[in-house]
């Protein structure tokens, strides 16, 4: 094992809470849409990409102003992110310090152009990482841009670590083995790894000469 690429959302951060928000400020301005998003309404979207979301928050808009919507609803969402953050699950930092001087660190995640930078930007976290990718800049799928990462990178031996089913088929589809976040939004059935929390990387992938486990 040479290198770790995780997801983002429901394994190193939630930022259902402040994505909430952005939506919400936009949404209103639309008077086809009757009602607010609520976070459940989020959490049933995790793992999907963006056009998938669309379809699933707002069914019964016509598609010209589901893009609009989701455009203007995406726009709010990197401000609010670059101003607020998310929440950091506990210990993330340490963990990626520890995990970084071992092991080559990326980001793959089903996201827009810019959201992961938006991450970045708040949380400043950006120096634990090598690399990362998203199917806004490419127009992949998930398994596709975890091959991108792989090839552009000349990894030899990665694990792929998110918390949903899609990511278990992503890492499937890139043949690398997969870290189950339980911790984080989804349900998976088959993983070759899980975790219970952040923390528990250090004590799968760092020995103990390499730092004390949290």
């Amino acid at each position: 094992m040479d290198s770790i690429i995780f997801d983002l959302d429901g394994t190193i951060w939630d930022p259902i809470d402040t994505v909430l928000d952005a939506w919400n400020s936009r949404i209103k301005d639309h008077e086809q849409i009757k009602s607010e998003l609520t976070r459940s309404d989020f959490e049933s979207t995790m793992g999907l990409q963006m056009h998938e979301i669309s379809v699933k928050l707002f069914p019964d808009l016509n598609e010209d102003i589901r893009t609009q919507v989701i455009k203007e609803c995406c726009d709010a969402e990197q401000g609010y992110l670059k101003k607020h953050g998310g929440k950091l699950y506990p210990h993330v930092e340490e963990v990626l310090k520890k995990l970084s001087k071992k092991y080559k660190l990326y980001i793959v995640s089903n996201c827009q152009d810019g959201y992961i930078e938006s991450f970045y930007e708040f949380h400043k976290l950006e120096k634990y990482f090598l690399d990362f990718e998203n199917p806004g800049r490419t127009g992949l799928s998930k398994g596709e841009n975890i091959k991108l990462i792989i090839q552009r990178n000349n990894l030899s031996d990665p694990i792929y670590v998110g918390d949903t089913e899609g990511d278990c088929k992503a890492a499937k589809y890139a043949g690398v083995p997969f870290v189950y976040a339980k911790y984080g939004f989804g349900q998976v059935n088959y993983y070759d790894e899980s975790i219970d929390t952040f923390a528990e990387l250090v004590k799968l992938y760092v020995t103990e000469e390499s730092g004390a486990v949290l």
